[in-house]
Order: C-alpha cells, then structure tokens, then sequence
C-alpha cells in the first residue's frame, strides 16, 4: 500500500511547532485546532508511529515528530519553489521566507503578523522559528534563517529599527514586595537574555537591592517560577495578562527596548522592509486599555 505525505497536513505539523501548539497553529493557518489535530492524526496514520505527545498542559513532539518535522521544512519549501517557479508573475528570491523569532511573541505576535503578511505579501509563504536570541543571531550567519525579530541593534547596521516595546512586571497575586532592607527576588531567563538585563539594570538604578530568585530556559518555566510565587519577572505580553499573574504597579517602569528586523546576508533588502512595514502597526495599534507590550528577548 502507498502511503502519502500530503502538504496540507505537514504545514498543520510545521506551524505546530513554529506557532508552538495547536490553537495558535489553528489561528496562523486560518482553519479550526480540530482540523490542525486531524492533519496530525492523518500523518501518525501514514509514519505509523505517535509524533506528539502529551507534556505537562501542553503537548511536545516526540523523536520521530522532530525527524519528520525536518523533513516537512524541506518538502514544503521545495514544492512552494516548485509551483512558484510555473506561476505567472514570479517574485525574485525564495518564494518561502524563514523569521525567526523568541519564544514570548508566539502568543501575541506571530499570529497577527502571519495573517497581516499573508495579506500584503501575497506571493511568498513565510514560516516561522521560535528559539533564543543568540541563536536566532546564530542560524542568521549561517542562512538557515532569512530573518530575525530581535531586540537591541547589536552588531548588524543593516538592522531595521521596528519600534520600542513596552514592559512590565509581573507576579504572583499573592506575591508581596519584601521590606526595603531585603532584595526583589526577580525570575529571569537564562544568559544571555535581554529582559533579565533590563530587570535587573532597573531595580539597580532605582537603588532597589535585588537577586536572582529562579531562572529558566523557556517562558512556561518563568511564568510558572512567577505564579509559584517565587519572584517578579519582566515581561512583555501585547497588553494580556498571562494566566494566574498579576501586574505589579509598586515597581519601577523599566525603559522600553528597541525591536529591529535583522536579515541574513544576500536576502534582498527589500523582503527586510517589507517586514518591517508590517510588524510596525502591530506595535502601535493597542488590544485593550492595558499597556501595550510585546514580548521579545532573551
């Protein structure tokens, strides 16, 4: 019996991993999380082996998942490159444009610039790689990335400057601020991570003693250290609340950061402007009456 690897059900798989989950692959690919879940199911059938697998409240994928979802990555780029190069009016450049991205804007950003790109930018596919910033800097040198949505400048001129993104704290809702006398216990992410700095270069600057409570390699591992009540973090959410936290207004504001779209070497500039185009209303048009933030960093 021949067995098939059909496009539409190994996008669902790539845009689970890149939007990280299930709904947020559902909003990206404009189709219901049950259709996105059925594509997965429909795969499993034909590899004959489970590629996600329950974690915690969320999912991750299993061994046989990250092989397949390699494989995916490349059979869908080759085959847009296919069609694209039998279409009328072809575009210049790859037709599939890679942007990577830091884990906190999967929630709030990625969905919206995917749909708002999708409008403007009719004639190229993009997908998306969530990862740190150091090796989103990394995967950029190296071309497996065509570009970067990072914070601060850092050494590439030829970054477009975005916009500053708004921060605030966040804590438990039964978390209280220690005495004067006795450090912020502050959860941030590991080294290198751009909103440890700023949290920790805030507090200094207001001659507020602090330490370092907990630290994480992921975001589910900050907001639960925070909801655990073990310290404030720094966060950046698009104006939204993360479950079971709470704002925390007796704190210093820190000073925004700069989001530049940054581009690998010999990616025509203009795929750069264009992005950059897209993403700067995104920052500027708030959800709700809380501050607008947008969550970029570490």
């Amino acid at each position: 019996m021949s067995r098939n690897l059909d496009i539409a059900p190994l996008r669902s798989l790539v845009a689970v991993a890149d939007f990280g989950g299930f709904q947020r692959a559902a909003t990206a690919l404009h189709l219901t999380q049950s259709a996105v879940s059925q594509h997965v199911r429909r795969l499993e059938s034909v590899i004959g082996r489970p590629l996600v697998e329950r974690h915690g409240r969320g999912s991750r994928f299993t061994a046989d998942g990250e092989l397949l979802l390699t494989q995916a990555r490349r059979i869908i780029t080759l085959h847009d490159e296919t069609v694209a190069g039998f279409l009328p009016g072809g575009v210049s450049g790859p037709t599939t444009i890679s942007i990577g991205s830091t884990e906190h804007a999967a929630a709030q950003l990625l969905p919206s610039l995917s749909t708002a790109l999708a409008q403007t930018v009719p004639k190229r596919d993009f997908r998306f790689r969530i990862d740190r910033g150091n090796k989103l800097r990394d995967g950029l040198a190296s071309g497996s990335i065509d570009l970067a949505l990072l914070l601060q400048q850092a050494d590439d001129p030829k970054a477009i400057y975005v916009g500053d993104l708004t921060l605030a704290w966040f804590a438990s809702p039964v978390w209280r601020r220690p005495t004067p006398s006795e450090p912020v216990p502050v959860v941030a992410f590991d080294e290198p991570c751009a909103l440890r700095s700023r949290a920790l270069d805030t507090l200094a600057e207001h001659s507020i003693p602090a330490a370092i409570g907990a630290e994480a390699f992921q975001l589910a591992g900050v907001q639960a250290a925070v909801g655990a009540g073990l310290g404030v973090a720094l966060m950046a959410t698009l104006g939204e609340v993360p479950d079971g936290l709470t704002p925390v207004t007796n704190l210093p504001p820190p000073d925004p950061l700069p989001l530049y779209v940054s581009a690998r070497p010999g990616l025509p500039k203009e795929t750069a402007t264009q992005v950059a185009s897209v993403l700067r209303p995104l920052l500027t048009t708030p959800r709700n009456d809380t501050v607008l933030t947008l969550a970029k960093g570490a």
